[in-house]
């Protein structure tokens, strides 16, 4: 999606010698590259500003923004591979550990807050609303081969296929969802199709009237006419998801903030330190465009202030947490 520009240094040296004219080769100025990979949710947001970050500089930084999933982008930055990590989830303990053995600090950036969606065909004419225990009679690990037809599921539902789409092991939604619906991360069902890019899904949803799936808010928001969003009853009545149920923390348990990861060490070039800045300038239009919803104006300058002072590592204890509001990150926030 990004433009790739070269910059080719423009001077060339003439030497004489011996009555000689030698003309030098046109020396290639080195390219300045941030490497971004990770979460498919959190990629829409990244991709906004990668592309308004490099119309501003000009094509003197090019910016690439990968989709592997949370997990896949953790093992990745753990690596050295990339210099920032877009991820739908904290980091978890053995990726802190990993990190660690690398030698990798970080700074832990809360960019926005996502409303998982539960998605249905628009074909679907009979579900309005489910409640946290038919997603888990659904998805849960011993439902696999089982649970295969919507009747089952609730009696006054249809005696008809049930299909299944949902992230892949890599996504850090798989993670979260899991957490939330079945009580224990990345506990599931294998039998659906899965996929760390939502795309896949979107599609997958689309085509098919006896489908059920989820992701993130913005991939339903950007295709409505081809989704239908599910109301999730979390114990206190039905919510649909939405920018005002997640501020007001209604729309539990799939509510949840997601995040970039920037590498301590990349954030020491010029370059990176910059972007991470216009990031966090800029991230609330962004975020609200992509139909993410966008951190209080607060969450961001201090975010700013913990990057610009050096306040390296993470809030979270290194496990999947469900259910944090915003006002409840602020507060942890406030402390770091």
């Amino acid at each position: 999606m990004q433009m790739k520009r070269t910059l080719v240094a423009l001077a060339t040296v003439t030497a004489v010698l011996g009555g000689i004219a030698i003309t030098s080769v046109p020396a290639m100025a080195e390219e300045k590259l941030i490497k971004i990979d990770g979460s498919s949710t959190v990629f829409p947001i990244t991709e906004a500003v990668a592309e308004e970050f490099q119309k501003a500089r000009k094509g003197a930084v090019k910016v690439t923004v990968g989709i592997s999933g949370t997990g896949g982008g953790f093992k990745k930055f753990c690596r050295s591979e990339t210099d920032i990590s877009d991820a739908s989830r904290p980091i978890l303990k053995k990726e802190m550990d990993a990190c660690k053995q690398a030698g990798i600090e970080y700074y832990e950036l809360p960019v926005a807050y996502d409303a998982l969606t539960v998605m249905v065909n628009p074909k679907n004419d009979w579900i309005k609303s489910m409640t946290v225990a038919e997603l888990k009679t659904i998805w849960a690990p011993e439902a696999q081969g089982k649970i295969t037809r919507w009747s089952q599921v609730n009696p006054k539902w249809p005696d008809a296929p049930l299909k299944l789409y949902g992230a892949g092991a890599d996504s850090g939604t798989f993670d979260y969802f899991t957490e939330a619906v079945v009580g224990k991360s990345k506990s599931s069902r294998g039998d659906f199709t899965a996929s760390e890019d939502d795309n896949v899904l979107v599609q997958g949803i689309a085509n098919d009237k006896n489908a059920l799936g989820y992701f993130g808010f913005a991939y339903y928001a950007e295709n409505p006419d081809k989704l239908k969003a599910v109301a999730v009853d979390g114990g206190k009545g039905p919510v649909m998801p939405s920018a005002q149920t997640v501020e007001n923390g209604t729309y539990q348990p799939l509510s949840r903030p997601i995040f970039i990861y920037v590498s301590k060490k990349a954030a020491a070039k010029p370059e990176v330190k910059e972007f991470i800045e216009y990031y966090l300038k800029n991230a609330a239009p962004l975020v609200k465009e992509v139909k993410y919803i966008p951190l209080p104006a607060k969450a961001y300058t201090m975010a700013l202030g913990h990057f610009q002072k050096g306040k390296t590592g993470t809030v979270f204890g290194g496990e999947a947490e469900v259910g944090i509001k915003i006002e409840d990150l602020l507060k942890r926030e406030a402390k770091l």
